[in-house]
């Protein structure tokens, strides 16, 4: 497709692939792909990518073939981004290599082994799972014989960085979950080497990126926690939304078996979802009528996301699953598991480095100047993030000879 062609079906608000800010280091343009195209294929390839397979969502992969993975999870959210992309008229490329990318730096055991980092690092700013998918794709993808990490294009990076809106103040303070602790220094030490207005909004692409990763984990959390039997559908009916939903299928599918009410349940929970982010988006679009990309980063609020009513829909299904799935005393046994063998872990390494593999252990040997300790924590949580479950399992049975269980089953 031509430039010419490619502007004329993006809507002026779009991000232009053919007038990108660039690289980090500067590449020859393709004559098959555009700049965002080659940033999807460039994370399709990378090993962090295939990682997500055996990376938890809620459920340890081994749990079911059914369950949703870290992998299965990205790849339902780079659907919906390209829906809301294509209906919106932007950068369809760009939103699904952002939606690919969004999970990268999640470490094993889920939610579980980000925490576990978080307090293990405390001292050294915490663990952010945004700064650590920027280390890969800037620093820890060892593919290219250029340079380190993927090169991806500046809008990539950005995006990646703010999909969730803005980290700063325009005097560079830390604002909302940041406001305390500050930004994190990977994200610092990108932004000084090449400016990321942490001050703004992400392009619309990034936007429906976020709000895709909402619809789908909502959606797919409902539905491994009906399979996995941590609720009922009856359980259902008192919420929000999906219980307007559940009655709905009933009374057209009166006998409907259970597996299809599920399947149904989900399919009408992401229609509706979606058609009001175009909905409200299309709204906002119109009100605001930003005639570039950088209109739609100068905004004070973001322009791809729910109405008011469904932002209610959204907390009240959270408010569910919080309670009856993230903290299910059965998902909690296999959490208190997973946490154990994170911190097992990382004590064994930065305790006698040599226990990593020799692309590990030269680098820990290969530190010196000020702040030794310090800069080890760093490199053994650069190690044990992009571990996945099974891989992490196998090392703490190979160090201390034994790994718990980690099913959700075993605590039935």
């Amino acid at each position: 497709m031509s430039p010419a062609t490619d502007r004329v079906l993006r809507a002026p608000f779009a991000a232009d692939p053919w007038g990108s800010r660039g690289r980090l280091f500067p590449e020859p343009v393709s004559p098959t792909r555009t700049e965002f195209q080659r940033d999807r294929d460039r994370i399709i390839h990378s090993t962090a990518f295939r990682r997500l397979a055996h990376k938890t969502q809620v459920f340890v992969p081994h749990e079911g073939d059914h369950y949703r993975t870290r992998l299965t999870h990205t790849i339902e959210v780079a659907q919906i981004a390209r829906a809301l992309a294509r209906a919106l008229k932007l950068d369809e490329d760009l939103a699904e290599a952002l939606a690919l990318a969004h999970d990268l730096g999640h470490t094993p055991f889920g939610h579980t082994g980000e925490d576990a980092l978080e307090e293990l690092m405390a001292a050294q700013g915490g663990f952010d799972h945004n700064a650590q998918a920027l280390r890969i794709v800037t620093k820890l993808e060892h593919r290219y014989a250029n340079y380190d990490g993927l090169n991806l294009s500046w809008e990539t990076l950005e995006g990646l960085v703010k999909h969730n809106g803005p980290l700063t103040d325009r005097a560079g303070q830390g604002i909302d979950r940041y406001a305390h602790k500050g930004v994190p220094t990977e994200i610092l030490e990108c932004d000084a080497r090449r400016s990321l207005d942490l001050f703004t909004f992400a392009s619309a692409e990034a936007q429906a990126a976020a709000i895709a990763d909402d619809i789908a984990y909502n959606t797919h959390d409902v539905d491994d926690g009906l399979r996995a039997g941590l609720f009922d559908i009856a359980d259902l009916k008192d919420v929000p939304f999906v219980g307007d939903l559940v009655r709905e299928i009933e009374a057209a599918h009166p006998h409907l078996e259970r597996t299809r009410v599920i399947h149904e349940l989900g399919r009408r929970i992401i229609t509706r979802f979606v058609e009001d982010v175009i909905g409200e988006s299309l709204r906002r679009l119109a009100q605001l009528n930003p005639q570039s990309a950088a209109d739609v980063r100068a905004a004070d609020m973001p322009v791809v996301t729910l109405s008011g009513q469904m932002v209610a829909a959204d907390r009240a299904m959270k408010d569910f699953l919080y309670p009856h799935m993230y903290r299910h005393p059965r998902v909690m046994k296999v959490r208190t598991d997973a946490a154990e063998i994170v911190r097992n872990l990382f004590a064994a390494f930065l305790r006698d480095p040599t226990k990593m593999p020799d692309e590990w252990s030269n680098a820990a040997r290969a530190i010196n100047g000020p702040d030794v300790e310090a800069k080890l924590m760093h490199l053994v949580r650069d190690y044990m993030a992009g571990m996945t479950d099974r891989f992490c399992a196998q090392e703490h049975r190979r160090l201390f000879g034994s790994v718990p269980e980690l099913t959700i089953s075993s605590a039935f």
